[in-house]
């Protein structure tokens, strides 16, 4: 294998790869990136065997051939050069890396090694907005619950309907859920559970600018399913994963479709008295009180510690309905406040025992549950 790059297309292939190639002790293997010349097209490789991802890099082959190589020092060593021509060949068990005075030799591993990555059949896609998905992903992911134990909830929900997509995740104590615009070539309803770890891989494919392989007037990404796979497409780069098999709960029936007290309050009083709050709730159980008290158009954001003392905020609010109020967590309602888009926030609630529902006013995009904590 011989071929030819320039160094910015290799430092931004590698740098999307290497990160899916982990320090696996028991399969060596994993731990590189696999170079692919062949068909005309310089490929990069990496797997963890739960998720693969593929970046097309532009450049000149010479000879076709393919090689691993340790990730990080391939993408240490390129990414120390200078931004000119990078020529890589293969001389047995070495890559030879070369650029002007530079040259150095990687030991490697043959490619025959290098696991498979899945095949997805590409016939029938859904697609949408790059920034959408970028947005909707980041918008629900943080609610997934730290810890496998319940393998279903450790993974996004995604329901593809028509023209709709809707990703929602739920650790049992808060969920979020989004809807975004989508096209599909595909009428066929889907429910799959992508788990995190990949989501935050595909976060991080979205976030790297590839200005000269995506048009700007076209930043869509595409996604193809099968039984137990999901490929993601977005310019030279795709990222295919592995489902999470299970029954998601039905967390629909727990979204409240009355109220008795609405409140219409600015988003970033309500941070910043929230966090004045936190200061001062009990420790463990960062409990923060929300009270609507009748007739006042305010919102009363307070706590008590016998350790640290008390806090009281005064907020003005538009408050409609009953008198009310709710003890939460305030790091759910603080993550939950964070990722609202709008400048005022919609609180629905029905007493303190059951779900506090937040929105962004007049966006029905986006929800927010956060559930109580009993008293």
């Amino acid at each position: 294998m011989k071929i030819f790059s320039l160094q910015e297309n290799l430092k931004q292939g590698l740098a999307l790869v290497s990160h899916v190639a982990g320090k696996n002790v028991n399969l060596p293997i994993l731990n590189n990136v696999l170079v692919r010349a062949e068909e005309g097209k310089i490929r990069l490789i990496a797997t963890n065997l739960e998720i693969g991802i593929i970046s097309t890099v532009r450049g000149k082959i010479e000879t076709e051939g393919s090689f691993t190589v340790n990730a990080k020092i391939i993408s240490d060593c390129v990414g120390l050069l200078a931004n000119k021509k990078i020529e890589l060949s293969q001389k047995e068990n070495d890559l030879l890396v070369s650029c002007e005075n530079y040259q150095a030799k990687v030991k490697g591993q043959s490619a025959e090694e290098f696991p498979l990555i899945p095949e997805v059949d590409k016939k029938n896609y859904f697609s949408a907005d790059a920034n959408a998905v970028k947005n909707a992903i980041s918008q629900v992911i943080f609610a997934t619950p730290s810890s496998e134990t319940r393998l279903e909830l450790s993974g996004v929900l995604f329901i593809f309907s028509g023209n709709s997509l809707i990703v929602a995740a739920t650790d049992s104590y808060r969920l979020a859920e989004k809807k975004i615009q989508i096209k599909s070539n595909n009428e066929e309803e889907k429910k799959i559970i992508v788990p995190a770890k990949t989501l935050q891989e595909l976060l991080r494919v979205l976030s790297v600018n590839l200005d000269a392989e995506v048009d700007e007037n076209n930043k869509e990404i595409k996604f193809y399913i099968s039984d137990n796979q999901i490929l993601f497409t977005y310019g030279s780069t795709e990222l295919v994963s592995r489902l999470i098999e299970g029954q998601y709960p039905d967390y629909q029936q727990i979204i409240p479709t009355t109220s008795k007290t609405k409140v219409i309050i600015d988003r970033q009083e309500l941070i910043r008295a929230v966090k004045m709050a936190s200061l001062f709730s009990k420790a463990g159980i960062n409990d923060v009180n929300l009270d609507f008290p009748l007739g006042k158009n305010q919102v009363v954001v307070s706590s008590v510690s016998g350790q640290t003392g008390e806090n009281i905020n005064n907020l003005e609010a538009k408050v409609t309905g009953d008198e009310n109020s709710i003890v939460v967590n305030y790091r759910y309602l603080l993550e939950g406040l964070s990722n609202i888009e709008k400048e005022t926030v919609k609180i629905e609630l029905i007493d303190g025992n059951t779900p506090c529902l937040l929105r962004p006013e007049q966006d029905d995009s986006y929800l927010y549950i956060i559930m109580p904590i009993k008293q």
